[in-house]
């Protein structure tokens, strides 16, 4: 029968030394050990104490997220031995979801996620009374949404993310997400006024483009794809070009367009004209590090090609 060792982060802030440390315990078990079941044995056979968060273990209630060997898991859903694959390693660690403050041992303060997740409105809003008879929605309609409405809420997504670590205040993928889900359907009656909510210093245009969100989903939700959904929302509701990130978006666009390569000059001009004409320190730089194209105009070879791959793509999403 293997045996694991299991090297588990431990906070104990009551404790007489609050400060973080690592404890190994080691497990004999059989090859179809989930992680949750070995933090669980841990718990019951060798340490009482082990703080952890779950509920239903069947990757319904998304509360065992944690890390192993630095990924963000679904503790339930996660084979021991498939991360021993992984690794090459007869030894696990395991410590709590990133970007959360811990509270106790693998038990993070969620609090700032609820709030984030309350923050887009995550019910249909009505632009009127309600209808006298149930509406109903086709059902292609409600095929884009699908992926969408498959998130548990679990913050695997919060806990990879780079522009979160950057940004406390980021909004967030799963909230993002969710966002998505109503803004993208048909009932709901303020999609202009979600589309300003959604954007702003702190929210769609303050990811990173990581793609992380999407590779730690346990449910294939891609976080990141909804947040792109939700850009393009915000280019047909007339929020587009008022944020320093839509305006981003869309000199990349026309750069690209133009001349097959990015153009830093334009690119910069676009996103943000005023610290461009009048921060000369920053030009000057752009100017020293080779950012600054020629006076004329670059053009790749083969442009059109180039121009049919932009269609082709715009046309596909």
């Amino acid at each position: 029968m293997p045996s694991t060792t299991f090297k588990i982060f431990r906070y104990q802030p009551d404790s007489a030394d609050p400060e973080p440390y690592y404890q190994d315990f080691t497990v004999e078990h059989g090859e179809k050990l989930t992680l949750l079941d070995a933090i669980l044995n841990i718990q019951n056979e060798q340490d009482g104490t082990i703080a952890v968060r779950y509920s239903c273990r069947s990757a319904i209630c998304g509360s065992c997220a944690c890390k192993a060997d630095g990924r963000t898991v679904l503790a339930c859903m996660q084979q021991v031995e498939e991360l021993k694959e992984w690794s090459g390693e007869d030894t696990v660690q395991i410590d709590p979801i990133g970007n959360f403050e811990p509270i106790k041992d693998l038990v993070v303060d969620m609090t700032p996620f609820w709030e984030k997740v309350k923050s887009v409105k995550p019910y249909l809003l009505a632009d009127g009374p309600p209808p006298e008879k149930e509406r109903i929605v086709p059902k292609e309609a409600m095929q884009r949404l699908v992926k969408e409405t498959n998130c548990i809420l679990c913050a695997a997504c919060y806990s990879e993310c780079n522009s979160l670590a950057a940004d406390p205040d980021f909004v967030g993928p799963a909230a993002l997400a969710w966002g998505y889900r109503f803004a993208g359907d048909i009932r709901d009656g303020q999609h202009k006024e979600r589309a300003k909510m959604y954007t702003g210093k702190h929210g769609v245009w303050a990811c990173t483009r990581c793609q992380y969100c999407n590779q730690r989903c346990p449910k294939g939700v891609d976080p990141r794809d909804a947040i792109e959904k939700l850009g393009a929302i915000s280019f047909r509701e007339g929020r587009g070009m008022k944020d320093a990130g839509g305006r981003h978006a869309v000199g990349f666009l026309w750069s690209v367009k133009t001349g097959g390569k990015l153009n830093e000059i334009l690119l910069a001009g676009v996103t943000d004209p005023v610290r461009m004409s009048l921060d000369v320190p920053f030009s000057a730089r752009m100017l020293q590090k080779g950012k600054v194209p020629g006076p004329l105009p670059h053009r790749v070879k083969n442009l059109d090609q180039v121009k049919k791959l932009v269609k082709n793509v715009k046309e596909t999403i």
